[in-house]
């Protein structure tokens, strides 16, 4: 026996061991587990064995109930099935698992436990998901570290083949299952010798077989159900003492102590927790601070939930015991208490002089809880009368469950080193980091932990890393909040947080910032001055940004500042860390290309040579803010925003949230944040524009805006508020100009690279040379000049973009494909929109607490906006157009009854503009006005016709017709939303759907959807997608009455914008299909030129425009319009532009070869095909 030492997180781990013991693994990606399947289909990819000698067979599904559908096929044929999921995957799966635990088959289920969306969705961490399976028959075991994975997910898998019943292995999600940890793991040999062959054998011959056939799952009536039912309680019976078997065989081979429940702490102990989880090993580093004070505390951590052995838990518990607290990670609303705690009242009804038992709920979506907490539920049971149905981490001052914390305690080892890493998300932090762990991890003694806390935002959101190592293992399954050394990536960020918050006295401070020593002095802010001064802080300074930029590395500051680090903390001598980083960089970077590599490695060496000390002046012991001025703002930015994006939302408390419980947030609060973190941005040079608008509408954050204003509205201008004649019919009284909100860019340089002027009218200059004349310029034009977009039709796209955009700032990545398209769609219907968003990267960068995107015009209207799920999308969009419909339908009713009854001529003349103009959207704005006029000042003749009126008053927010969207992206559209997308269309009503064609799950991390293309890498496709693209639009095409585009906004702004008006404007279901690049198909120009690859993948013949209208059927028309001219670029080099592609023929060329050709094949089969349609 040999034991693997390796830094890994908790879903490697999870991984690791389901590889092992897995023949078939089904699976589908969702937030935080996807990677555990990506492990597996990448070591399948490279022809990893299992204990059998196999290869594992990976099958991605199209949703999660189809992953358990094919899971339970799989194990009825035989094979030994895994999945992986969390939150409503889970949910999804349950149907399915009872039929897996009715029928006694082995499955493991592994879960990194996630929330539910409720009144709002989170990625995070706890319970909830879990706790819904409790009644499926699976048996449950929990884990509460990544060592404790490693150790215990065998368990899982080899109770299940012995004793006949599929199990759900579940840990914390993100706590546990992206922490690093260095661990200890068994050879797959050593887990192969615990397998019960004979039971193994036994399952497979049980399995389904034409050879000794038999009939599964019969239907059966009320005289034989119940006991059948009943029957497997033997199972049930046995499975106790076969997970108990095989946990005390593990701890054999590792050293380390198992059982059912296991006690830490006191033998004597009168006040204990019982708990599960990553809360157990915080809890456990607080028993031992606080016993070591004199306390006799103790710790019951639960690891077979189900089957729940009341005997095993009795035995555990010290006959001490007077008063117990059970932890729930999970919330019940309307329940006595959360399931642990029940079970524990349960399990100690009957027993004679029963400690008084108290419940608790922790961690909801991963919030954090500390030994303080834990402290004050030690505290919390020494009362007379402990608190029932507390909470712990929160301020509840609505119904008042918290428990207070009166001692703040820092329970972890003082040996033990804490650093913090702010970065911006995509600039490589959270990735160095993990190499770092890593590093340490693998070569060093000292024990290691890496924790990153993201915001919701996508690239170019907050990350903060959170590494500790030290000589003794790490408990600390919370942030730190003391810290050895803290290091800012992002020079923005010292105006916005805390960034010192926690940092020792003495302790070491890095900033990557463009400014030299002498230009501290005056940027920096007088909270860091005088914090670094008086508290002894050692300051360095990097310019990694100038570095990156340099040497070609554009944002990813990433192994510059991974270098300083290493250099700063000398946890390992910096020759040998230096040797590291450069083979970190070879296995990360090598498939990538040697240019890659050797870039990286200037900046290592580059990073080592540019760290500079600071030298602190006395002067900023007694540094003094400048008065900020006091700004009237709405409550909810000042009492939520604000606080929240200072990353002080864990201090608000219930009540801040009273008015928001179902879960709704004003529109337009995204123009709040100004959030400052583009290096570069569009400096616009008036001589050299041309007024086409083309920069406005391609901006991914429309954060510029052409301006247009009177003579008489300059007079007050900024004198930089420069302008110049505007060019157009009709606008010989106004001047024009471009205004950029440089606070709000994200610096993609799109605008810039696209402008077509003779010399380029924007150009990309520093941050710091635009704000002080950007910002108030931005501020006039968008309070002082008034609204002309009505001047204009929607027509052109220079005339589109004088319209609001009703979408602005969002959290998208810089240089999002996605945006655009919407925005646009705001700008012609917005004031009228209904969305219904599907779960993914649109509704992530459209509406992450606390900002929202979607906004209001100058009359305080524009899109209602709502997200339900992933799934069910479509159906919820049609949903809300029923509703409408059917409230609208009702006010016809109303009109034309009132038309039959004696009213005069100009209400009779207005209520049938009204009905003749009730589906046609300009046209009922138009209508509903003059009706309400009318109305206002019509006097009722009689009862019923007053009657009547007040229900039109009341009932005057649906006259105008409504624009119904439905938005999502591929993985919802081709994969998990398909069926209900496929049903909403064929019903033939008036919605309209945008899919945002990224080709890939953008959002889970860019897995394989069915709308990735043959030979493109994607996880769950690690050696090159060998499917073909679904054809979606071909599919809608053949209802005949759907209308059908295909789009692409860098190739054919025209074709867009008509695309979009025509879909809008039928009378029937539309749907649009719109290129999006995405950062994960890694364009080799970068980010900065996905318009760009727009236009490349239309003239290269990847992508094809064209339009389905059936109203030209009704004309004598061919309904089908293509739009794409031939190809005239390379196909072979639009798609090796992209490392999707690329990477593919570094790492397998022979087979990169075949699926090239077969891709472009399929790319001119198409167009040919589609010209055919078009003749």
């Amino acid at each position: 026996m040999s034991k693997i030492k390796m830094t890994v997180d908790g879903n490697n781990a999870a991984a690791y061991v389901a590889y092992a013991f897995t023949d078939v693994a089904a699976i589908y990606p969702i937030t935080p587990s996807s990677t555990m399947a990506e492990y597996v289909d990448e070591w399948a990819a490279k022809g990893k064995k299992n204990i059998f000698g196999q290869k594992v067979s990976v099958v991605e599904m199209e949703s999660e109930a189809g992953a358990a559908g094919a899971v339970h096929g799989s194990l009825q044929a035989g094979a030994l099935t895994t999945t992986f999921t969390a939150s409503q995957g889970l949910l999804l799966m349950i149907p399915n698992m009872y039929k897996i635990a009715g029928e006694l088959l082995p499955g493991v289920f592994h879960v990194s436990a996630r929330a539910i969306a409720a009144s709002s969705l989170s990625i995070f961490g706890d319970h909830q998901d879990v706790m819904a399976t409790r009644q499926t028959g699976f048996a449950m075991l929990a884990t509460g570290s990544v060592q404790e994975i490693m150790d215990l997910a065998p368990v899982a898998h080899l109770a299940a083949i012995k004793g006949r019943l599929p199990f759900l292995h579940f840990f914390d999600g993100f706590r546990t299952s992206h922490e690093i940890q260095k661990v200890e793991a068994l050879e797959y040999s050593d887990l192969a010798s615990l397998l019960d062959k004979e039971a193994l054998n036994d399952f497979r011959n049980n399995a389904l077989s034409p050879n000794h056939p038999v009939t599964r799952g019969t239907a059966q009536n009320p005289d034989i159900y119940f006991q059948t039912r009943e029957s497997s309680n033997k199972y049930y019976d046995g499975i106790v003492g076969i997970v108990q078997d095989y946990m005390q065989q593990m701890s054999k081979l590792t050293g380390r102590q198992y059982d059912l429940f296991d006690y830490y702490g006191s033998p004597d102990a009168e006040h204990i927790i019982i708990a599960m989880g990553s809360i157990t090993p915080v809890i456990e580093e607080t028993i031992d601070y606080l016993n070591a004070a004199g306390e006799k505390y103790g710790l019951v951590k639960v690891h077979l939930y189900r089957p729940f052995s009341v005997k095993h838990l009795l035995n555990t518990i010290p006959k001490t015991v007077k008063k117990i607290a059970v932890l729930d990670r999970t919330k019940e609303p309307g329940s006595l208490g959360e399931p642990l705690y029940l079970d524990v009242k349960a399990a100690l009804y009957e027993m004679e002089n029963a400690p008084l038992v108290v419940g608790g709920r922790y961690g909801l979506g991963s919030k954090d809880t500390t030994p303080s907490e834990i402290k004050a539920v030690f505290d919390n049971l020494k009362l007379q009368n402990p608190k029932n149905g507390f909470t712990i981490g929160i301020n509840d001052d609505v119904t008042h469950t918290s428990l207070p914390v009166t001692q703040k305690i820092t329970a972890g080892s003082k040996s033990t080193i804490r650093c913090k890493f702010w970065g911006l998300g995509s600039d490589g932090t959270v990735g160095a980091n993990k190499q770092a762990i890593k590093i340490i991890g693998d070569h060093t003694n000292k024990y290691a932990q890496g924790y990153f806390s993201y915001d919701s935002k996508k690239s170019g959101g907050v990350t903060v890393s959170h590494l500790r190592f030290g000589d003794e293992p790490i408990k600390s399954a919370y942030l730190i909040d003391e810290a050895d050394y803290i290091a800012c990536h992002n020079q923005s960020y010292v105006y916005q947080y805390d960034l010192l918050k926690g940092l020792k006295s003495g302790g070491t401070f890095v900033l990557n910032c463009l400014w030299a020593e002498n230009e501290i002095e005056q940027h920096f802010p007088a909270k860091l001055k005088r914090e670094i001064a008086q508290n002894n802080i050692s300051f360095y300074t990097v310019n990694a940004t100038k570095i990156a930029e340099t040497i070609g590395l554009g944002n990813r500051i990433n192994m510059i500042m991974q270098a300083a680090f290493f250099k700063l903390t000398n946890i390992i001598p910096i020759d040998e860390a230096v040797k590291y980083l450069k083979e970190a960089v070879v296995k990360a970077y090598g498939k990538k290309g040697e240019n890659i590599v050797n870039t990286n490695y200037q900046a290592i060496d580059k990073g080592i040579e540019a760290v500079v000390k600071i030298n602190v002046p006395e002067s900023w012991k007694t540094a003094v803010e400048e008065p900020i001025p006091d700004i009237d703002e709405p409550d909810f930015i000042k009492n939520i925003l604000r606080p929240m994006n200072a990353m002080n939302g864990d201090d608000l408390p219930v009540s801040a949230f009273n008015g928001y419980e179902d879960g709704t947030f004003p529109n337009g609060t995204s123009a709040y944040e100004k959030r400052g973190i583009a290096v570069n941005v569009p400096e616009w040079i008036s001589d050299n524009c041309i007024q086409c608008n083309i920069c406005s509408l391609v901006c991914p954050h429309a954060v510029i805006r052409p301006v247009l204003a009177t003579k008489e509205e300059l007079a007050n201008a900024p004198a930089t508020f420069v302008t110049k004649q505007a060019v157009g019919k009709g606008l010989e009284d106004l001047q024009f100009r471009i205004q950029v909100s440089t606070m709000d860019c994200t610096g993609c340089g799109n605008c810039a690279d696209v402008c077509p002027a003779k010399e380029k009218a924007l150009v990309m200059k520093k941050l710091d040379t635009q704000t002080e004349k950007e910002i108030p310029n931005y501020k006039f034009a968008s309070t002082s000049i008034s609204y002309k977009g009505d001047r204009f039709g929607t027509k052109t796209v220079k005339d589109t973009q004088f319209k609001e955009p009703l979408i602005e700032f969002s959290g998208a990545c810089a240089g999002c494909g996605e945006t655009a398209y919407i925005k646009l769609a705001t700008q012609l219907f917005g004031d009228r929109m209904m969305i219904a968003n599907a779960t993914g990267c649109s509704s992530i960068w459209g509406a992450s607490a606390p900002t929202t995107a979607y906004t209001v015009n100058h009359e305080g209207k524009g899109p209602s906006w709502a997200n339900s799920l992933f799934e069910d999308n479509a159906e919820y969009g049609f949903g809300m157009y029923l509703g409408v419909k059917q409230l609208r339908e009702r006010i016809a009713d109303i009109a034309n009854e009132l038309i039959s009854l004696n009213v005069d001529e100009k209400l009779k003349t207005a209520l049938s503009q009204w009905l003749e103009n009730k589906e046609e959207g300009e046209g009922s704005k138009t209508a509903s006005a003059n009706l309400l006029n009318v109305l206002n000042s019509y006097s009722p003749s009689d009862d019923q016709q007053k009657k009547l009126i007040a229900e039109i008053f009341e009932k005057q927010d649906y006259l105008i017709k409504r624009s119904q969207w439905i938005l999502g992206g591929d993985g919802w559209a081709y994969d998990i939303g398909f069926g209900g997308l496929d049903h909403v269309l064929a019903l033939g009503e008036d919605v309209n759907v945008l899919v945002f064609d990224t080709e890939i799950y953008s959002n889970t991390g860019g897995q394989s959807s069915k709308s990735t293309p043959t030979s493109a890498i994607a996880k769950f496709a690690a050696s090159g997608k060998k499917a073909g693209k679904k054809d979606l639009a071909a599919q809608m095409m053949t209802y005949g009455n759907v209308y059908v585009a295909q789009i692409s906004l860098g190739a054919d702004r025209a074709q867009t914008l008509k695309a979009i008006t025509e879909a809008e404007a039928y009378k029937g279901p539309s749907i649009i299909i719109a290129y999006a690049p995405c950062i994960n198909h890694g364009l080799k120009q970068g980010m900065g030129r996905s318009v760009a690859n727009e236009q490349y993948a239309v003239e290269s013949g990847y992508w094809h425009l064209f339009r389905y209208n059936p109203e030209l059927k009704a004309q004598g028309k061919n309904p089908f319009i293509l739009d794409s001219k031939p190809p005239k670029l390379s196909f072979r080099d639009f798609i090796m532009d992209q490392v999707r592609f690329s990477s593919l023929a570094k790492q397998f060329p022979e087979e990169a070869e075949v699926l090239f050709s077969t891709l472009e094949n399929q790319a001119t089969e198409k167009y040919e095909r589609l010209k055919k349609m078009a003749e």
